[in-house]
Order: C-alpha cells, then structure tokens, then sequence
C-alpha cells in the first residue's frame, strides 16, 4: 500500500522561469521538447489543486539590456524585449494546451488579436476557474525587468509564493558551477541576498517582495517532477524569506 501523497504548502503560486530555461540545448530560441517538458510539470502540479499562474522571460529570443549595450535606444530595446516573453508565453500556452490545460495568455501591452489585457480581476477568476495564467509582456514598462513583473503580478494575484526555476537547486554563495566549495542556503532573508548580491532576483523584485513578504523558492527545473516535489515541501530548494 503506497502512503498518501502530502497536500500542497501553496493554493496559490507564480512560477517565474527565464527565457533561457525555454532553449534547452540550443544556444538560441525555443527547445520545443523542452517547453514540453516544462509544461508537463506544471500540469502535474495544476492536477494537485494548486492555481498557477506564470512569468516567462525573454532572453532566449531578445534580451533589452543587451541590444542597449549594443548601442540599440533603451527604450526601444526594452520593448522588444517584452515581445520576446509574449512569443514565449504562447509557445509554453499551446504546450499546456496540447496536455489537456486550459491557459490564458495575458499581456501588459494590449495586443487582442493574440492574448488578453491585463486586467487584475479578470485574471484572478481565471485562476479562480482552474486556468493556468501566464503573464506576457513584463509589467508593460522599460527598464523594469521580468524579475520585477513576477514579483509584482505575485503581489497583485494574493500569491503565497515565488517559485524561482534555475540551473540549480537554490541559492549559493558563489557560483557553484565554478566554485565546487560553493555553499547552499536552505533559507536566506532578503537583506542577506542584497547586502551580499546572491544572484537570486535583481535588487528590486527581491526589494518588493521584502515589503510584501512574498517568499521566493528556488529550485533546480532540471530535476524531473521536481516542481510538485518543491511545492509538496519535498526536495532541495531554497526559501527567501524575511530574516
């Protein structure tokens, strides 16, 4: 007889996943296997009961940093950037979709022909309804990143958590895929990752979820059905939290 499987510590969580986890062996672009992969572990947690609602950044297709670096106009690359993350919110929205997951697609920058506008309301009774949200478009502003949109979409939707999707399997004080001495936290507070800027969120996506006392977990999305398993409370992860 197999033991019961531990209830949810979240009703209510947004994932927040970078463009580049979308790439997966590739150097550029979308992994369609990946985003597959992906998707089949958000709809193992969505079949726990637990509302999710998404951010997706943009970097595997344009980064606005980098074309501002490259001498591109602010502003302007930053837009592109947020186009980025609405082409990838409907590619991961069709791969839920193609699993039996009903998902919406809401962006910050009207754009009606392909998702909806990001209205609070209207968001909350889709997760209400049982449907996946992903918002696209960042927080529809330059120079405020996909880490700041996560964090203050999270805030908006009453989210009981962050869940950060990384590399690896929490937060480190050195790189640990340089330094094998790298030390793991199991919880760290938001001062100490900005005092010692542990690459968690930038300063201030982690400042606004201090000030709200949303906790980030960051765990590794390599790690197969490892979201439910973070969610379930099972699992290496590390908890941002107030000290």
């Amino acid at each position: 007889m197999t033991a019961p499987r531990a209830l949810p510590a979240y009703r209510r969580i947004l994932l927040k996943i970078s463009g580049e986890a979308l790439m997966g062996p590739q150097q550029f672009g979308l992994h369609p296997p990946t985003v597959e992969r992906i998707a089949t572990e958000v709809r193992g947690l969505h079949g726990l009961g637990v509302e999710v609602c998404m951010v997706i950044g943009g970097g595997n297709i344009f980064r606005g940093l980098q074309g501002s670096a490259q001498g591109m106009e602010r502003t302007t690359a930053d837009y592109m950037g947020m186009l980025a993350t609405v082409m990838n919110a409907l590619a991961m929205q069709s791969a839920l979709e193609a699993q039996g997951v009903y998902t919406r697609v809401v962006s910050a920058i009207p754009m009606d022909q392909v998702c909806e506008p990001y209205i609070r309301r209207r968001a909350v009774r889709h997760l209400e309804k049982g449907r996946v949200v992903i918002f696209a478009a960042g927080t529809g502003n330059p120079y405020f990143t996909t880490d700041t949109a996560a964090t203050l979409r999270a805030s908006e939707m009453a989210c009981e958590a962050i869940f950060k999707g990384t590399q690896v399997d929490g937060v480190y004080d050195s790189d640990p895929k340089k330094n094998p001495d790298a030390r793991r936290f199991d919880r760290v507070s938001y001062d100490t990752v900005l005092q010692k800027h542990l690459k968690v969120m930038d300063a201030s996506a982690i400042a606004l979820a201090r000030d709200n006392r949303l906790p980030i977990i960051v765990f590794s999305l390599d790690e197969p059905n490892g979201l439910a398993g973070v969610v379930e409370g099972r699992g290496r992860f590390t908890v941002v939290e107030p000290g």
